[in-house]
């Protein structure tokens, strides 16, 4: 959705045009003796030698503080994005799924050596919020134009238009520095997965049982007593997840033990999603890159 909304930003960006110093063109209307399309022309012609497609067609004194609003709410929705990711980061870094780029010499907590904490990560969450913050300024700055505009706007935006876009850089920069030196640990969520996978199975439990003629109330509340039980064992024992075992013994399953191994198959919960992936990539992220593509052999470094 960001990449989308630069992308109609890029294609909708305007220049004010010529407009006069209220924005009603009079004063070009007379130099041209009232020839409206001389006046017309005159706008486009200084809006395409600036480098510009289109031009406002209505102005005042200044172009709509709305267009501030605009650009700066794709970047606060940028930084939501980024938040997001990076929490997740963060989370899966807890459960030591993976793990952001670790320099040789970089202390991970000044307290508990053993600690490596996702400073990136971090930064780019708390930069990410400043980020989201600063649109409150462009909007309050709008709606407190009056009937032409006041001058209060000058300062604020001198400060929130430029810090907002160079928010967005270094948070980019970052992400990309984490997603470039990203480390993945298979096989502790290979265990993760192990662990959890005979609750998630259970739905496929039913589903196979259904199909050997069973009933499905009765097999949905056998596997609830028995899910509920191996639960007490993880959450109150501090055990392993027995569920499976528990099935297994239990006789009314019989018609389909030798189904469980394709049904505990993870490969059969991920779906479309690697079709999914691709698909995306190609329809929506690439073709939105394409035309920063020769800017983007870039590599980030950072020093922590």
């Amino acid at each position: 959705m960001d990449m989308r909304n630069l992308q109609r930003a890029r294609e909708d960006l305007r220049f004010r045009g010529v407009k006069g110093t209220t924005g009603t063109q009079a004063s070009f209307l007379q130099l041209f003796q009232g020839d409206h399309e001389k006046v017309e022309e005159l706008d486009m012609k200084v809006t395409e030698m600036a480098g510009f497609k289109k031009s406002y067609l209505v102005t005042g004194q200044t172009y709509s503080r709305k267009v501030d609003v605009d650009s700066l709410c794709v970047l606060a929705s940028l930084g939501a994005s980024v938040h997001k990711i990076c929490t997740d980061i963060r989370l899966l870094a807890n459960l030591k799924e993976i793990e952001e780029p670790f320099e040789k010499e970089q202390i991970g907590s000044s307290a508990m050596p053993y600690k490596r904490n996702p400073m990136r990560a971090e930064r780019c969450c708390s930069l990410a919020r400043h980020l989201m913050a600063l649109v409150l300024d462009p909007l309050q700055t709008a709606s407190v134009q009056w009937l032409e505009r006041t001058l209060d706007d000058s300062a604020n935006r001198r400060i929130s238009l430029p810090e907002s876009f160079l928010t967005a850089d270094i948070i980019l920069s970052t992400l990309q520095n984490i997603t470039e030196g990203l480390v993945v640990y298979p096989k502790v969520i290979e265990r993760h997965i192990r662990h959890e996978l005979p609750f998630m199975a259970t739905e496929n439990i039913i589903m196979a049982m259904v199909k050997a003629g069973g009933n499905r109330q009765d097999c949905h509340e056998k596997i609830r007593v028995l899910s509920q039980q191996a639960a007490a064992v993880v959450k109150q024992e501090g055990g392993d997840n027995d569920l499976l075992a528990r099935v297994q013994a239990d006789p009314y399953f019989t018609p389909i033990l030798g189904q469980l191994d394709s049904v505990l198959d993870p490969k059969t919960f991920i779906g479309r999603a690697p079709q999914q992936v691709t698909r995306f990539l190609s329809e929506e992220v690439r073709p939105v890159l394409e035309p920063y593509k020769c800017k983007m052999d870039v590599k980030i470094e950072l020093e922590l």
